[in-house]
């Protein structure tokens, strides 16, 4: 494929024969330059943090759904899909769900009840209007040999919560789409312990239906492509849906942590759009198993990576830079 008109690309457009191109926006982002670049570019979005258990439900049973609803009905408006992220969290969720109302450790009982019920609610309230759920995110171990997170759904439920958690949402949306979501799931040792519990979870006969890659990745990753193929191949056989979900690709290594303000070199920008390239690539190969990319933002001017893993530092990971602009990694990305 190759675009020559410049002012007539557009990021969904060029993948339309190959999978959806999203984008994670915050309620702001549904007005000004970000919401043309929205409506230009993408045609799935999901809710940066608008959908996640202390925003839905900060205290028991008072739902609150007046932010997320706006980016939903923004989706719905412009016949653009809708994933919902996420149900259940060891992050970003109220301390109140894992307190009786002595303010002691729920018991389990308690504790699958109020899983059960938020899981109803939010999903009930987006019936037909989000069609993918990440339904348990970020369950795995990183570093220590044992596979589970230790977290307070695992020490309270014990290691059924997942099992659960998705039959849970199955009851409540029987039409919607189940992923397993995490991060830095396509290394090595991760991939591993992130497959055997997607087997487990089949073999046991678990309504999932996908596994999300989050791709927070950066330039200097030398084993990038490599473990990427290893993990779309390990996923693919186990008959599932991949989606690239929180896609974005640092100018810092994880392990960078100078803060001194800096902008990006044009080695940095070129390196940047050929990891891109590179990736995207990849992704076309794979396209019989990928339903979906999304980007973890719009554009470089609001990026959580400008504050992660080093406070208040800038970074630029996106493919639109800080004035709506696209980057080489954006022509990189269209142009194949």
């Amino acid at each position: 494929m190759s675009i020559k008109n410049e002012k007539e690309i557009s990021l969904c457009n060029a993948y339309q024969k190959h999978f959806p191109i999203g984008a994670a926006v915050r309620p702001d982002d549904i007005n000004g330059e970000h919401k043309e670049i929205l409506l230009k570019h993408f045609n799935v979005l999901v809710a940066e943090n608008h959908m996640k258990f202390e925003n839905i439900q900060p205290l028991e049973n008072q739902f609150n759904f007046e932010q997320s609803d706006k980016i939903v009905n923004f989706a719905v408006d412009n016949n653009m899909k809708m994933r919902g992220h996420t149900l259940v969290w060891h992050n970003q969720t109220p301390e109140w769900v894992f307190k009786d109302v002595k303010g002691e450790k729920a018991s389990r009982e308690l504790l699958l009840k109020r899983m059960k019920n938020h899981i109803n609610e939010i999903m009930n309230h987006y019936k037909g209007k989000v069609y993918v759920w990440d339904v348990v995110n970020e369950a795995i171990e990183d570093f220590e040999d044992k596979s589970l997170r230790d977290t307070q759904w695992l020490d309270i439920i014990g290691e059924d919560y997942i099992k659960i958690a998705f039959q849970y949402a199955k009851e409540a949306d029987s039409e919607a789409v189940l992923f397993y979501n995490d991060y830095n799931n396509e290394q090595p040792k991760k991939l591993e312990k992130t497959y055997k519990l997607l087997k487990k979870l089949i073999d046991e006969g678990t309504p999932i239906d996908g596994v999300g890659i989050q791709a927070h990745w950066d330039i200097n990753d030398v084993n990038l492509f490599d473990n990427l193929r290893n993990a779309l191949e390990k996923y693919s056989s186990l008959g599932l849906q991949i989606q690239i979900t929180e896609m974005d690709i640092s100018m810092f290594s994880f392990e960078d942590q100078r803060r001194d303000s800096i902008k990006p070199t044009k080695e940095m920008i070129e390196k940047q759009a050929e990891v891109y390239e590179k990736v995207f690539s990849i992704f076309r190969e794979y396209q019989q198993f990928i339903t979906g990319v999304l980007f973890w933002g719009i554009s470089d001017e609001k990026t959580w990576k400008s504050n992660f893993p080093v406070k208040n530092r800038q970074d630029w990971p996106l493919v639109f830079d800080e004035n709506h602009q696209e980057k080489p990694a954006f022509y990189k990305i269209v142009n194949f």
